[in-house]
């Protein structure tokens, strides 16, 4: 099975961790030829499995969008993710969703891992 992990690197650390999470469930479960693709943003994801939606078996989604004083939160938040939703429903591949939606970095840290075990990239790399 061939999996790609597409990974937005806005906040590096918080994405550092979910790709932690992500890449030690897939070698734990034997997969560890997957790719890894760096892109600056959450909104880049979508279009980026769609270049790539027939050389994998399943993909990665991971990243991270903190909530400011304006509404782009809320629209970057809602359009990647329907987008990865929709590219999944088409093709029938599996994509874990691993982008955090957080209020502050606080929560987002929480989130990825960074204090406990289980972070959200752990749990999108075991949805694929």
């Amino acid at each position: 099975m061939k999996i790609c992990i597409v990974i937005a690197n806005y906040y590096p650390n918080i994405s550092k961790d979910l790709l932690i999470g992500a890449t030690k469930v897939l070698e734990a479960n034997g997969l560890k030829n997957h790719r890894k693709i760096i892109i600056p943003g959450i909104f880049e994801i979508p279009s980026i499995i769609s270049r790539f939606m027939e050389d994998y078996d399943g993909f990665v989604a991971l990243g991270c969008v903190i909530k400011g004083e304006t509404p782009h939160f809320d629209f970057i938040s809602t359009t990647t993710i329907n987008a990865i939703m929709n590219l999944s429903i088409v093709h029938k591949k599996p994509i874990g969703n691993g982008i955090l939606t957080c209020l502050n970095k606080r929560q987002a840290k929480a989130r990825s891992g960074s204090f406990n075990k289980i972070g959200k990239g752990t749990e999108a790399a075991n949805a694929t």
